[in-house]
């Protein structure tokens, strides 16, 4: 019973936004951070992607059961793996853009610091749903009217 309330709904989807996010934001740390190491290609990876294969895991939920509980089986992308431990793990491989210097560093530290402000608003809005869910999951099980 305990595992149908944890992957109740969009909590699973939810689960997955926040760590590819939380994944993500690091990424782009580590880009700003070496924005003035000589012959430093920022990386990242594809977004798109994750949506995609995403959408597709919850895709196959809703047809096996309907998508009111179950576990999303993420795939992953060409980038973005599902670990064993129900975690991400990332392996950048999408040039992050912006034009090559002097010193053959690429880093666009304008499309860095707008990556890093779109990315929170993801991590924020989803850690909102979720707080959300569970909030109601906790009322329901204490038998509570939200």
């Amino acid at each position: 019973m305990i595992k149908d309330l944890s992957t109740a709904g969009a909590l699973p989807t939810l689960a997955n936004t926040l760590r590819f996010a939380g994944a993500r934001q690091r990424l782009i740390a580590h880009n700003i951070a070496n924005m003035d190491t000589p012959n430093f290609q920022p990386r990242d990876v594809s977004v798109k992607d994750f949506q995609s294969s995403l959408a597709e895991a919850v895709d196959r939920r809703r047809a096996f059961n309907g998508g009111l509980s179950g576990e999303l089986r993420f795939g992953g992308t060409r980038e973005v793996r599902a670990t064993r431990s129900g975690g991400l793990d990332l392996r950048p491989d999408t040039h992050a853009g912006g034009v090559l210097a002097h010193d053959r560093n690429s880093t666009d530290m304008e499309h860095l610091l707008q990556d890093m402000v779109e990315n929170a608003n993801v991590y924020r809005v989803a850690s909102d749903f979720m707080r959300l869910q569970t909030q109601r999951l906790h009322a329901a099980i204490a038998e509570r009217v939200a």
